[in-house]
């Protein structure tokens, strides 16, 4: 268990925004059990925004643009 935690926290501090992803999939998971007017629709959006934060990584310091 302790491999998968070491991996998960090397992952979450090479986010941009680890918070605003937990938050987002927080948000994700409580909407899926919410049930809604428009089935789907909203946790569609919320899982294309956790995708596009986790793929938003900080920039090397060394690295040139």
């Amino acid at each position: 268990m302790t491999g998968i935690k070491k991996r998960l926290t090397v992952f979450l501090e090479s986010l941009r925004f680890p918070w605003l992803l937990l938050v987002t999939l927080v948000l994700f998971l409580v909407n899926v059990f919410v049930p809604d007017v428009l089935p789907f629709v909203d946790e569609i959006l919320l899982a294309l925004i956790a995708v596009v934060l986790a793929r938003l990584k900080r920039k090397m310091p060394g690295a040139s643009s």
